[in-house]
C-alpha cells in the first residue's frame, strides 16, 4: 500500500486511528483460509488518523493481476451470468425453434457458447486453481464458512482489486458485541460483485457466519442455487432474515435497493433507490441488532445497462424479481465480465444501532430509517474524494 504522511502501516495504530483500508485483493493466498485468524489480515491493513479519510484518488487504483486469474475470471463470470438466464432464454429459444428458423440458429449459438465457457472453466481452470487452493471436497454440505473461500470468489476479489475500508469504531462496535448483525449495502449496479468477498463479512468484523440475501426466485435455479445455497445464500424474505438473525444468531448481507438499483446509473450522481425500503428496518428493530451501511464504490461503473425510456423493463424486473434488461460488460461483451478500469471499494459506514422492539411503530421505523439514510450520506460524502468521485452526489430515489 502506499504510505504518506496520512497513511501508516498496521502497526502503528494508536488511539488516534481512524479509518481502516484492507486491500483484500493483495491478500497472499496462504492467508485464505478459514483457519488463519482475522488479526492477520488486520496487520496488513492500512489505517489513517486524518478524520477526513484517506488521501484522494488512493482508493481507486488498479492492482496488479495475474493473467491466469483474470483469464479464470473472465470465462467463469461470463459463464455465471449466462447461467443465472439460460434457465428462462433455454426453454424459449426450444420452443420457438419448433416455428422460426432464427430461434433455432439462436439456440444452437447458445449451446455453442455455454458449452465453450464450461468446458474451460470445468476442465481447464477448475483443475489448476484447485491445485493453488486444495480443498477436500469442491463444496461441503455442512461447512457454509469454508465453501466461502473458494477459490472463485478469490479470484474475483483479485480482478476488481477489491478493498474494504471502515472506521475504527465499527470494529470497536460490532466486536465488543455478541449480537449479528446486517451489513447494508447500496448500490445493486447490474451485479454487486463487491460482496462476494465472503470472508470478509464472516471474519474481518466478529466470527459469526454471514449469510447474504437474494431474490427467492434464483435459488430455485439449477446448478446456480446449489452454489449459492453452499456459500450461505437466503431468501430476501422477512422471515428467512428474522430466523437468522434471532435463531442462528448469524449475520445477514443485503443489497437493499435490489434489482431496481440496477436502473440507476448516472454519470455524474449516485442513486440509491432505498427512501421507500424501510422494511430490513423493521427486521432490525424486532431483532435488536446493528445496521451497518455499506457503499459499494465502483459497482455503477461494471457494465453498461441498456435502459428504455419508458421505464417498461424496469417495471417487469421489480415484479418478476428477475432483471430482464440487457448489459453489457468489458469490450462490450454481452453478459460478459465486468470493466476493468478502476478498483471496487466497499466502505462501512457508522452502525445504526437499533433497539430490541417486538411491535416497532411507524414513527420508529422512519425514525431509524432517516438515521439509516443519513450514515448513507456520511460514508459517501467521507470518502468520495479518496475514490476519486469528488464531483459526484449521492441521491434517494
Amino acid at each position: 500500500a502506499k504510505t504518506t504522511a496520512r497513511m501508516t502501516t498496521s502497526k502503528d495504530k494508536n488511539k488516534e486511528t481512524m479509518f481502516y483500508q484492507l486491500d483484500v485483493a493483495g491478500l497472499p493466498d496462504e492467508l485464505f483460509q478459514k483457519e488463519v485468524p482475522a488479526s492477520k489480515w488486520l496487520e496488513r491493513a492500512v489505517t489513517t488518523t486524518d478524520p477526513k479519510g484517506f488521501p484522494p484518488n488512493t482508493l481507486n487504483q488498479l492492482s496488479p493481476l495475474d493473467k491466469d486469474v483474470e483469464r479464470e475470471r473472465v470465462i467463469g463470470i461470463s459463464l455465471w451470468m449466462i447461467g443465472n438466464v439460460l434457465p428462462f432464454l433455454a426453454p424459449m429459444l426450444a420452443v420457438g425453434s419448433l416455428w422460426s428458423v432464427l430461434a433455432f440458429r439462436m439456440l444452437q449459438f447458445v449451446i455453442l457458447y455455454v458449452g465453450t465457457l464450461y468446458g474451460l472453466f470445468y476442465f481447464y481452470f477448475r483443475p489448476k486453481f484447485l491445485r493453488r487452493f486444495p480443498r477436500s471436497s469442491f463444496m461441503s454440505k455442512q461447512d457454509i464458512k469454508g465453501n466461502q473461500y473458494l477459490y472463485t470468489e478469490r479470484n474475483t476479489s483479485k480482478y476488481l482489486s477489491l478493498r474494504f475500508v471502515w472506521p475504527k469504531s465499527v470494529a470497536d462496535n460490532i466486536s465488543s458485541k455478541s449480537k449479528p448483525v446486517i451489513f447494508c449495502t447500496v448500490p445493486h449496479g447490474v451485479a454487486p460483485i463487491g460482496i462476494t468477498a465472503y470472508p470478509v463479512w464472516s471474519k474481518l468484523f466478529n466470527d459469526k457466519l454471514c449469510h447474504w440475501t437474494c431474490a427467492p426466485v434464483i435459488l430455485q435455479l439449477p446448478i446456480v442455487s446449489f452454489f449459492m445455497k453452499s456459500v450461505g445464500y437466503v431468501p430476501a424474505k422477512a422471515k428467512s432474515i428474522t430466523d437468522t438473525l434471532t435463531k442462528k444468531e448469524e449475520n445477514i448481507g443485503i443489497i437493499l435497493d435490489g434489482i431496481a438499483g440496477m436502473f440507476q446509473q448516472r454519470q455524474h450522481e449516485e442513486i440509491a433507490h432505498i427512501r421507500a425500503r424501510k422494511g430490513i428496518v423493521k427486521i432490525a428493530l424486532r431483532a435488536g441488532v446493528p445496521i451497518v451501511p455499506v457503499y459499494g464504490f465502483g459497482h455503477t461503473s461494471l457494465y453498461r445497462v441498456v435502459v428504455d425510456p419508458f421505464g417498461i423493463l424496469e417495471f417487469l424486473s421489480a415484479k418478476l424479481q428477475v432483471a430482464l434488461t440487457p448489459f453489457f460488460g468489458r469490450w462490450g461483451w454481452f453478459l460478459g465480465p465486468p470493466v476493468r478500469k478502476s478498483a471496487v471499494c466497499l466502505c462501512l459506514g457508522e452502525p445504526v444501532d437499533c433497539p430490541q422492539m417486538d411491535d416497532p411503530s411507524k414513527e420508529d421505523i422512519d425514525k431509524y430509517h432517516k438515521q439509516l439514510l443519513e450514515h448513507y450520506e456520511q460514508v459517501f460524502d467521507q470518502h468520495k474524494a479518496a475514490y476519486g468521485w469528488e464531483d459526484k452526489k449521492l441521491k434517494f430515489a
